[in-house]
């Protein structure tokens, strides 16, 4: 696999500044965030009508690229594509010819010859959807659904949408996020849009072991006692102890990162008294998080759920349309030439 391409704007964005892939959210600014939110904020009524659906990707196919596992990414691109009115191919990769020796760029050339519009990629290893990007047909927009520990750029833009549904400012927020950062493509991208949305602070809880060595140069303060992280809190984000990325032995045993790390209703009570509890799932409880705070008035993890059909809505409908914008474009200046 090649290295994460540095000119990720440049390969992201249209000449105009539309969205033509979505990669990661490194390099991309406040205004195109909030107009993903704004947009994804038009789809959540959809959500609510008798009838699910808008023209918006009516006769575009949408390819779902899994080579890793997902319930809940997948169902909601998924059910995302459907409501923009898009036809839908799952991809099994453990039946595919991919699985008999096939290579990804034999297979991406099949699937584009099948006129695919749109390709939603996740895969194990850092970089798989840069390189789709750079060698895929002009015109196919291709979206992230995680990449290794790299980025998962739609979960964190979800987890935007449910921050701001609920605080309604960016502006004067502190946000934690506790966990195995170590492991955590979401984290990385959950750091990237707070600094971008213009939040007082984040910060990283975890213990040495489940951080990178450079968190800091990402934008967060670390702190690794979790009582005086939670200090003043308006957000604490959860993270899944990813135990099948783990090589050696980073922690003594579940039940003491739970006791040290472990979010319950004692320790949730040192922030604000209205701090919104998320996490991106699947939840681990009684390892991450207490069932009582996981299904308590200030958990909104199954907002985080329902805000993730809107955005991967958003996302595509972007995306799709910066493609077509960029090849008119181009036909244009073709004819002129």
């Amino acid at each position: 696999m090649t290295a994460i391409a540095t000119s990720d704007t440049a390969l992201q964005l249209t000449r105009d500044g539309q969205l033509k892939h979505f990669l990661t959210l490194d390099g991309l600014q406040r205004p195109l965030l909030t107009d993903i939110l704004d947009t994804a904020d038009s789809f959540i009524e959809v959500g609510e009508r008798t009838i699910k659906k808008v023209p918006l990707l009516r006769g575009r196919t949408v390819v779902n690229l899994f080579f890793e596992s997902s319930t809940r990414t997948r169902s909601t691109f998924e059910l995302a594509a459907k409501r923009l009115s898009a036809d839908v191919l799952n991809l099994d990769i453990n039946t595919s010819a991919t699985s008999k020796g096939e290579s990804l760029s034999d297979t991406l050339l099949n699937l584009e010859a099948m006129a695919s519009d749109m390709f939603v990629v996740r895969h194990s290893q850092s970089g798989a959807p840069h390189f789709i990007a750079q060698s895929v047909t002009p015109g196919v927009a291709i979206v992230n659904a995680g990449d290794g520990r790299h980025a998962h750029p739609t979960q964190a833009m979800l987890d935007m949408l449910t921050i701001r549904q609920h605080k309604g400012s960016f502006e004067g927020l502190k946000v934690a996020i506790v966990g195995d950062v170590l492991h955590s493509r979401v984290a990385r991208s959950q750091i990237a849009a707070l600094n971008t949305l213009g939040v007082a602070e984040v910060r990283v809880i975890a213990p040495g072991t489940l951080l990178p060595r450079d968190v800091e140069s990402l934008g967060c303060k670390v702190q690794y006692d979790m009582r005086a992280g939670l200090k003043d809190l308006d957000v604490v984000i959860m993270l899944r102890l990813q135990r099948e990325r783990m090589q050696g032995a980073l922690l003594p045993s579940e039940r003491e990162f739970y006791r040290l790390y472990g979010l319950n209703t004692e320790k949730l009570a040192l922030a604000r008294p209205d701090c919104i509890v998320m996490h991106p799932g699947p939840i681990n409880r009684g390892v991450e998080i207490e069932s009582a705070v996981a299904d308590g008035p200030q958990s909104v993890i199954l907002n985080q759920v329902t805000n993730g059909i809107a955005v991967r809505m958003a996302v595509m409908s972007m995306a799709m349309s910066g493609q077509v914008a960029e090849r008119t474009r181009g036909q244009a200046e073709g004819e002129q030439a």
